[in-house]
């Protein structure tokens, strides 16, 4: 089960994509088609369009990739696509084609939680170590629909220590930058847009800093958890009561928002750094793309002595040779891949316990 040839589609939310990797590791091939710019006139991405766009995507995106993995539809071993979360019109593409695929081709179609294949992203730089060697980790894993700090024990065995009670770090910055004139999507946006400007220009808040140690019951611990919906009200009302700020201090404004989602993000990591004892420290998802964030997350890996790990930039946002890794990395840890069934917007990463 060492070396599987996975198939990978992903269609969680407005990335159609498509994979091909060996062994949960080697990437033969990954074919993207991003809708960024039929969404970018409305601030975020509309379901409807979204899923008509999978539709048109599709066949094309997966020739690409088996075109360019060289490999015949015999070569494969089974066929890994995204059953949850996201949109749910969207997932439905994505596995009524992968199903499809599946028969036509006598190929057994496995179901991927899109949360663990961004887990798995971070073992496609082939610097870094497999699962056994690399856990037990702290991971951040920060995207536009998500906010977890994970603490992975294993190839499929995670367990979540905090998330967002509201907003994710994506979104947060998707509506930060809406407010700031700044355009979709939000977080490069804001990135560019705070180059040269002060962090320390406006302190907003960083929602839940102070929590203590409590654990829900839901088992998730307060002393992890974020809060993003204070943030983009403070921004707003800032605007308001200073209507100067824009122009002249776009750059500030902007460095300071920023400063105060990573900032909030690398905290959280480094309590459970901590509190873990673990000696790998991880970053996945979108929002790790962030280049202070990467900064602030170096820093704490340094004081701490564990290892920083973050998954290749071709990797953070949404792709799927995430999802044929993780499938191959379940293989490789002789753990089921379950069938393929029916679409899950809301699937957790892990289940709640029942109380």
């Amino acid at each position: 089960m060492q070396d599987l040839l996975i198939l990978g589609i992903e269609s969680s939310c407005d990335e159609t994509a498509a994979a091909v990797v060996r062994g949960g590791r080697e990437v033969l091939s990954s074919a993207v088609i991003s809708q960024i710019a039929q969404h970018r006139p409305y601030g975020g991405v509309v379901p409807e369009i979204a899923s008509r766009g999978h539709v048109e995507a599709f066949p094309a995106v997966v020739s690409e990739a088996m075109a360019n993995a060289g490999a015949g539809w015999g070569d494969l071993d089974a066929i890994a696509v995204t059953y949850g979360p996201g949109l749910v019109s969207s997932l439905l593409v994505g596995l009524s084609g992968a199903r499809a695929l599946g028969q036509a081709v006598g190929k057994p179609v496995w179901g991927v939680n899109h949360m663990e294949g961004h887990l798995a992203g971070m073992f496609l730089d082939p610097a870094t170590p497999p699962p056994e060697e690399l856990c037990p980790a702290v991971v951040l894993l920060v995207s536009g629909g998500h906010s977890y700090v994970v603490e992975m024990r294993a190839a499929g065995d995670y367990r979540l220590l905090g998330q967002t009670i509201d907003d994710a770090a994506g979104e947060c910055l998707d509506k930060g930058a809406n407010l700031l004139g700044l355009g979709y999507p939000g977080g490069p946006a804001i990135e560019r847009a705070a180059a040269g400007g002060d962090p320390a220009y406006v302190r907003f808040p960083r929602g839940m800093e102070h929590s203590k140690a409590r654990t829900t019951e839901d088992g998730l611990d307060l002393a992890y958890c974020f809060s993003f919906s204070g943030l983009k009200t403070s921004l707003l009302q800032r605007l308001r009561t200073h209507p100067d700020d824009l122009p002249a201090h776009l750059a500030d404004l902007a460095a300071s928002y920023q400063e105060a989602v990573m900032e909030s993000l690398a905290k959280r990591a480094d309590r459970a750094l901590k509190a873990t004892g673990a000696r790998t420290l991880a970053c996945v998802g979108g929002v790790a793309k962030n280049h202070v964030l990467r900064a602030k997350l170096e820093a704490i890996a340094r004081r701490r002595r564990a290892v920083l790990r973050l998954a290749p930039l071709a990797y953070c946002t949404d792709n799927a040779a995430m999802i044929a890794a993780a499938a191959g990395l379940r293989a490789r840890a002789g753990l089921p891949n379950p069938p393929a069934l029916e679409a899950d917007p809301s699937l957790p990463l892990v289940e709640e316990p029942v109380q």
